[in-house]
């Protein structure tokens, strides 16, 4: 009985749930409000209260899991336990309290340059390409997408603006520290991405001298952790279409219009097509070949396609060896559409397969070896043009003029080629289906890099030192090749109404071919060395007095195996010196100083070495005593200071390698020297396409810094920064050189001058709920502007036309002529300036007369507008998550940028350009709205119609300048995870998450022809809207 009695208590108390409460607080003490706290192994959970208190009911032996948002989890066994209190700890993963900075890493909290992280994950897009997730999503970055051609969609961008007008603008992009492209950023999947820095003052960048000047952007890719294998697979299958399409009007509505667009400028010039033939075009039964209605774009695009995306990562290893595995295999294609009369496919189709092996090796308790091997391999396959080129031919290709191939007729009925529509003579007018379909082309690029770094402790000399040497190899090449036939040409001979019969003409007998030709393209390959030697030092003396200390030096070179030319023949090489020291106290108190000193072979001996240093101060402010009362608000308030110099050797061509030396022509054929009215006789000889300067030195710019962190309530991160750069020594051609020295070669020296300055403020929140629920959002703005202050040109200011100095305004300020209206009549023609741009009648622009002259012409155009490059960039999204369920969206915009609309390539009708590509199409917003004897609009949006180019409308000017400024919905998401459990566990598959996501998926913006972020290049190949689902396993 006592047995039965005994094991029954024991039975009981292994299924009676018992109370156990307590108080969850943050390491200082505040409590952890909304904390969850949750049995292991089950859904069972509470959150605590507002004071941190909590109560959960739980058996004997089982596991309650505590955590929060940014913290350290902690496990706890149930013994019996009536009261667990709970302190959770910052998270110490990288992120969160370990910031990526030039040749190393510091502690979030001590880092005073202005540096900008984000976590990976938040990079994921439905896009092959990383930097089209870029815009947006990190303060400091000023981004733009211009085109979405698969493979060739990189978006630009810069680290607050552009800052020179010189020859190299864009940062210094450096992958586990070896610079490479932005060819190479683009292609880096985030799933094996640890880090993301982006680095944007001088103290910040200082270390990286001569390469720094632009900003730097760091990342670093993940390595394998103690523990066993962990294998995560993903695959994504997407569909794209162009975010917006070119509207065109109809054929019919161009066949009037085309009329209208003769008569309107010589009611007795006749008609380009007749009543007669608009008439039988718009019948739905007549012959197609002989009266053809063609919408081009209809003809060789597609409204979508599918692309895949596939990745897999393996990591783990042991005590002395761990490893970080990785392959990407990402197709694009294109939306061309292919003809099965070909033998081969001539869409785009854009493969990248991507190869990552990291491996650390401990050989010692103190010595690690790191080795490193990445190889990406890409292919495109598309048609001889590209598909921007198509956009553009399409665009200037008449509608109604011919086919895009005929039906063979009776002569041609056992023709082995297509019969190619056209009506020019030779085939000069265009058939964009022919220049797609007539071959294709083949190009690859391969990088493979290799590198190995050890790292040494070397504390048994004193604490806190170490020593890191790193080599690195990377060889990259590229080629392209041609396939192609040229195509056979054929327009209407004759036709038989009566027996809708036709006989065919061909245009090129003699020309046109049924083979596939050859043609090598470029090949080039490229060999990278880079050398890296660091010795660091890090000690905290009294808790209280940290010190660290930085010396790196570096070694660069690069060859070209098929140069070209002499200059190119030789390695290009660079060294330097770089070092940081930096001094904490009492973790309130901040100080840096860093500087880098490097060499380039591109001066001469007087120039070639520059030093660059930079230093700054930091304050936390909330580390104080006084501080504590304020602390359950205000968690955190920093302030930063820093001033810098930093440089840029990159200010010229590879044609301008030494600049010091002097580059004569001994092969200048017969156009040696030119002389006499208007230099038009030429003479053979020796030229001179270099002068020597052995001044021409670094280009240098001063970055000035203030910045302010905040934290309120434990959930809110805000982080400010103002700042202003000051760029001098910018190379230039000297304008103000008289003719009269018979100089053949422009002078150059450095004497530009450039400013910049801005803010950029970025606000994080994080929380979560007492019912399981989860939010984050981030939100960041940037704004940068800059101005030229010095720069050579004519002396405006005493011609009297000051408002054509560049000085003081954008560097990249649009220039052109303010647009009054419309002309009303010739009345008000004979009353206003004369427009000295050729003929003009009653509906072309009136321009306003600046100067007061009398006359319009190229000295009234005034800057006007904003710059073409954003000086706004801003962002804002959230994710938020449920039980098993995720959601984010991202939202990116764009303010204060202009672009033109191209009104020469959008001018309906013309046919005289020198391509003689034919008629262009019509825009249905210019047939919708233009000036018109029944439509006297003075601010129609396009002026009266031509058939010929009218050279006054086509001035750049306010009426075809647009406001840049847009409101996307850059993505969505909507994930579902199914945890460890049930046939998953049996499966050892740890959690697979399914999702859906879409990008670009709206824009809000006035401007309606083509998607807004294109810019000028609208009539290119269109930004794609993707949707897209996909699996995520991890095992």
């Amino acid at each position: 009985m006592l047995f039965l009695l005994f094991a029954a208590t024991a039975i009981y108390s292994q299924t009676q749930k018992n109370p156990v409460s307590g108080v969850i607080i943050y390491p200082d003490g505040e409590p952890l409000a909304g904390a969850n706290i949750i049995i292991k192994g089950t859904t069972a959970g509470v959150s605590a209260d507002l004071d941190g208190s909590y109560t959960i009911y739980v058996k004997n032996g089982q596991t309650l899991v505590f955590s929060y948002l940014g913290m350290e989890s902690q496990e706890i066994i149930y013994n019996g336990q009536t009261e667990l209190n709970v302190t959770l700890q910052d998270k110490a993963d990288e992120l969160d309290q370990i910031t990526l900075v030039a040749f190393g890493k510091q502690k979030k909290a001590s880092v005073i340059g202005s540096v900008s992280t984000i976590n990976p994950s938040d990079l994921k897009i439905s896009s092959s390409n990383l930097t089209t997730a870029l815009a947006g999503r990190l303060s400091g970055i000023i981004a733009y997408q211009r085109s979405g051609e698969p493979g060739r969609d990189n978006a630009e961008f810069f680290i607050r603006g552009v800052t020179t007008f010189g020859y190299r603008r864009s940062p210094l992009i450096l992958i586990d520290n070896i610079e490479l492209t932005t060819t190479d950023l683009a292609r880096l999947q985030p799933d094996d991405i640890a880090s993301f820095s982006i680095m944007k003052d001088a103290t910040a960048t200082a270390l990286y001298g001569a390469r720094g000047a632009n900003g730097v952007i760091l990342v670093s890719t993940k390595e394998g952790k103690e523990g066993p294998a962990k294998l995560n697979i993903r695959y994504e299958r997407s569909l794209s279409m162009p975010t917006r399409s070119l509207d065109i009007a109809d054929p019919i509505t161009y066949m009037k219009l085309h009329n209208e667009a003769i008569s309107t400028r010589d009611p007795l010039g006749g008609r380009a097509y007749s009543l007669e033939r608009i008439k039988i075009t718009q019948q739905a039964n007549r012959n197609q070949n002989v009266y053809p209605a063609v919408n081009w774009f209809d003809e060789l695009f597609e409204e979508n396609t599918f692309n895949d995306r596939f990745n897999f990562n393996l990591s783990g290893g042991g005590k002395v060896a761990r490893y970080y595995l990785a392959s990407t295999v990402n197709s694009d294609n294109g939306i061309l559409k292919v003809d099965n009369r070909n033998n081969f496919n001539n869409n785009i189709k854009f493969k990248r397969i991507s190869l990552r092996s990291n491996v650390n090796i401990d050989i010692t308790k103190t010595t690690e070896i790191s080795v490193r091997f990445n190889g990406n391999f890409d292919d495109y396959n598309g048609p001889i043009d590209s598909g921007e080129d198509l956009y553009r031919k399409a665009l200037q290709t008449n509608p109604v003029l011919y086919p895009k191939f005929f039906e063979p007729d009776l002569t041609y009925a056992n023709s082995q080629h297509i019969l190619f529509g056209n009506a020019g003579q030779n085939g000069d007018y265009l058939n964009p289906y022919a220049d797609m379909v007539r071959g294709y082309k083949d190009e690859s690029r391969s990088m493979i890099l290799a590198s190995i770094q050890l790292k040494q402790d070397l504390s048994f000399v004193t604490e806190g030192l170490n020593l890191r040497v790193l080599g690195n190899t990377t060889r990259e090449s590229f080629f392209n090749l041609n396939r192609f036939y040229n195509p056979y040409y054929y327009s209407i001979g004759s036709y038989d109404a009566g027996i809708d019969q036709y006989s065919l003409f061909e245009l090129n007998p003699n020309s046109g071919t049924e083979f596939l030709n050859y043609n090598e393209g470029d090949k080039v390959i490229t060999t990278s060395f880079y050398g890296e030697a660091a010795i660091n030092y890090n000690r905290t003396f009294d808790d209280k007095h940290a010190v660290t200390g930085l010396l790196v030096g570096i070694i660069r070179e690069q060859k070209f195996a098929n140069a070209g030319n002499l200059q190119r023949s030789l390695p290009f090489r660079n060294i330097g010196v770089s070092g940081r020291f930096t001094y904490a106290y009492d973790n309130r108190y901040f100080s840096e100083f860093n500087f880098g000193y490097n060499g380039t072979e591109r001066f001469a001996k007087n120039e070639r070495f520059g030093f660059f240093p930079s230093a700054g101060l930091g304050w936390i402010i909330s580390n104080e005593k006084f501080w504590e009362s304020f602390k359950d608000k205000i968690s955190k308030l920093k302030l930063k200071a820093t001033f810098g110099i930093v440089g840029n050797d990159a200010i010229g061509s590879e044609a301008d390698r030494f600049f010091y030396i002097s580059q004569v022509n001994t092969n200048s054929g017969a156009n040696a020297t030119s002389f006499g009215l208007n230099y038009q006789t030429y003479i053979p000889g020796i030229s001179i396409d270099r002068y020597p300067n052995d001044q021409i030195t670094w280009e240098t710019a001063k970055q000035t810094n203030i910045g302010l962190e905040i934290g309120l309530f434990r959930k809110i991160d805000i982080q400010a920064d103002l700042f202003r750069q000051y760029r001098s020594n910018i190379l230039m051609d000297r304008s103000q050189v008289p003719a009269t020295l018979g100089l053949q070669a422009p002078l150059r020296a450095n004497i530009g001058e450039a400013s910049s300055e801005g803010f950029e403020v970025s606000i994080d929140y994080n929380d979560s709920f007492s019912n399981g629920l989860w939010v984050s959002a981030r939100s960041n703005f940037t704004y940068a502007t800059n101005k030229f202050e010095v720069y050579e040109e004519l002396d405006y200011v005493g011609a009297g036309l000051p408002w054509k100095s560049r000085l003081g305004q954008n560097i990249n300020q649009p220039h052109g002529l303010i647009a009054e209206r419309l002309f009303v009549d010739e009345a008000d023609i004979a009353n206003s300036p004369l427009q000295t741009f050729g003929d003009y009648l009653a509906g072309d622009i009136k321009y306003k007369d600046i100067n007061n002259d009398g006359r319009i012409d190229s000295n009234d155009e005034v800057a006007i507008g904003h710059s073409t490059t954003p000086e706004i960039i801003y962002g804002f999204g959230a994710s938020a998550g449920f039980k098993d369920f995720d959601f984010s969206f991202f939202f990116q915009g764009s303010a204060r940028s202009s672009f033109f609309v191209d009104a020469f390539n959008t001018a309906p009708f013309i046919d005289n350009s020198p391509d003689k590509i034919g008629n262009n199409a019509l825009l249905q917003v210019w047939a919708d709205d233009h000036w018109s004897e029944n439509n006297r609009d003075l601010y129609a949006a396009w002026p009266r119609l031509s058939d010929q180019v009218v050279d006054n409308n086509n001035r750049p000017s306010t009426w075809f300048l647009k406001n840049g400024a847009f409101l996307r919905l850059k993505s969505v998401e909507l994930g579902y995870t199914l945890s460890e459990k049930g046939l998953l566990k049996k499966a050892s598959i740890k959690n697979m998450r399914f999702y859906l996501s879409g990008t670009n998926l709206l824009t809000f913006s006035s401007f309606k022809l083509w998607d807004i972020e294109m810019g000028g290049n609208g009539l290119g190949y269109p930004i794609q809207r993707v949707f897209n689902i996909g699996a995520n396993i991890n095992f």
